[in-house]
């Protein structure tokens, strides 16, 4: 693995685990066990490994993403399945990184908006008309206004006015909404297939 890639890795590893303004660039040189002049080599600054690190990380979920909906049996399969994913992407991550990035890092932050506001947008567009079209989701859906609700969401989660990171842990938010946003969409066949994919029983 090339430099640059460790750099990038181990940099992502700290953020994720201690937030991201409190990891200086001895910190990182000092994980990988490389001088800073080393990591200067690399990266002019924090900022610009900050933005790596963004660009990076959404390259990957870009190519995870498509994954799940390649080999998603239907919508509301590939809505559960997109949950456990984001599960797994919040389990263990300090609940300040995510504030960090949104007001100490602009340049990265403007990165993830603008894969939230276009990457994001479409994959969930597209998850609710394939939901319609299957019968699993609500006829009568606005996707337009529905899928901008949804990212409105995703904002809320990084506010802390909102969601006081001391209170509210990113994944107990995340996992609230994601669950509200699908109950809310589907038929009752779809619901009949929630139930099936989790295994619950409901009295009718």
């Amino acid at each position: 693995m090339e430099i640059k890639d460790r750099i990038l890795l181990a940099a992502q590893s700290l953020f994720i685990r201690n937030g991201i303004k409190s990891v200086s660039m001895d910190d990182i040189a000092t994980h990988l066990g490389i001088s800073k002049k080393t990591l200067y080599k690399w990266f002019d600054n924090k900022d610009q490994i900050v933005s790596a690190v963004i660009s990076s990380h959404l390259h990957g979920v870009q190519g995870e993403c498509e994954g799940i909906i390649i080999q998603a049996q239907n919508a509301v399969d590939e809505m559960l399945q997109m949950m456990s994913w984001t599960e797994r992407q919040f389990s263990g991550m300090n609940p300040t990184a995510l504030h960090d990035l949104r007001k100490y890092y602009p340049v990265a932050w403007d990165l993830f908006h603008a894969h939230k506001n276009k990457y994001i947008l479409n994959q969930i567009q597209a998850n609710l008309r394939r939901g319609v079209a299957e019968g699993l989701y609500r006829s009568d859906l606005d996707v337009e206004v529905l899928s901008r609700l949804r990212l409105s969401q995703i904002d809320a989660l990084f506010d802390p006015d909102v969601f006081p990171h001391t209170e509210f842990e990113p994944l107990r938010v995340q996992m609230a909404c994601n669950e509200h946003f699908l109950l809310g969409m589907v038929t009752l066949k779809g619901h009949k297939l929630i139930n099936e994919y989790r295994h619950v029983t409901e009295e009718e």
